[in-house]
């Protein structure tokens, strides 16, 4: 219940200045090595000094199951025992002979927290899977600090491989007999968004296995940000200096709050024409302040030379990722319905 009242903060308290981190702090009541804050990321975590990482929000977790509302049935898959991937299968109500889209998702929560089992994603997943149509793979990457990044990259990319090669005749039972890959999706929120993006561009440039044809990219209010402001409601000094703190902590210092993976803005011109998808949507909420960065990422990609089509989905007076947690919204309910006609659209 506690994921639920507070992920509509999710990852826009990754952008708020008390986010980045208060090294040398004592957590509260130890004088201990073992009790001293070596990272600060409230409301999703507190890491200390003698290495314990210790998880606020996003931690419930739910059972596969069928689902009487929707009509959709999941269950769960081990994508790499080795290093702890998996993911949930979500089969909505099909005829025998149908073939649907095959949506691969990503997870949001600042690469911190949150999985593909939390009570709110498999309501979200449930309800996509139903109205869309798709079988539906939710995946379950590494975290940060544990794994920082690229390990997310390299976990949603070995989901995906998984996805191509279990939709063969004689492998998983749903993606083989109900999946089609000539219709395949990415999608993600937050996070997930902007796994999504590094996905596609990694699709286009590498290329996909078994046929596979990846239709369309769907950015839910994705995770991009950068140095320098874009827009005014980015111009805050402390805002960006959080922001680079926050991300120097999710990969370990590896790479820099301009480095691609964050800020795609910094790609080069022709590298945006290696996304390898050829419709893309891109939403926005209105109070989120990640918003300057996905409207010019939006901009960019239309004006890239890039040969597929970009849709922007707007909606004012709402926080990141508020579709979540309010499902029931004629907000978020149109926002839904934006999202599956951009998978069912037939171009």
């Amino acid at each position: 219940m506690a994921s639920r009242i507070l992920l509509p903060a999710l990852l826009l308290l990754l952008l708020c200045a008390h986010c980045g981190g208060a090294a040398g702090r004592r957590a509260r009541g130890g004088g201990e090595a073992s009790s001293q804050v070596k990272f600060d990321f409230s409301p999703f975590l507190i890491e200390y000094k003698s290495g314990v990482v210790k998880r606020l929000m996003g931690t419930d977790r739910v059972s596969a199951a069928a689902d009487p509302l929707t009509g959709v049935t999941s269950r769960d898959v081990t994508i790499d025992p080795a290093a702890g991937v998996d993911a949930r299968i979500y089969l909505p109500s099909l005829r025998a002979t149908t073939k649907v889209p095959v949506l691969v998702y990503f997870h949001g929560g600042a690469f911190v927290v949150e999985s593909a089992f939390n009570p709110i994603y498999h309501a979200y997943l449930n309800t996509l899977a139903a109205k869309a149509g798709v079988v539906a793979v939710s995946v379950n990457y590494r975290l940060a600090p544990e794994h920082p990044l690229p390990a997310a990259y390299d976990d949603s990319w070995a989901a995906l491989k998984w996805v191509l090669a279990n939709a063969a005749p004689g492998a998983d039972q749903w993606l083989s007999q109900y999946g089609d890959l000539s219709r395949l999706f990415l999608a993600g929120d937050s996070a997930g968004g902007n796994i999504a993006h590094n996905l596609a561009l990694r699709a286009g440039e590498e290329g996909l296995d078994g046929g596979a044809r990846l239709k369309g990219v769907a950015l839910l209010d994705p995770y991009f940000q950068g140095r320098s402001a874009v827009g005014a409601y980015s111009a805050d000094p402390s805002f960006l200096q959080s922001a680079a703190r926050t991300w120097s902590f999710i990969c370990a210092g590896k790479y820099p709050i301009d480095h691609p993976y964050a800020n795609p803005l910094m790609l080069p011109t022709a590298s945006w024409q290696h996304l390898g998808a050829s419709r893309v949507l891109v939403t926005v909420s209105g109070q989120d302040r990640l918003s300057p960065w996905q409207r010019a990422y939006y901009s960019t990609l239309r004006t890239s030379g890039w040969p597929g089509q970009a849709e922007l989905y707007e909606t004012p007076g709402e926080g990141h990722v508020y579709f979540l947690t309010k499902m029931s919204t004629p907000q978020a309910q149109a926002e839904m319905a934006t999202l599956v006609a951009f998978i069912n659209r037939d171009a």
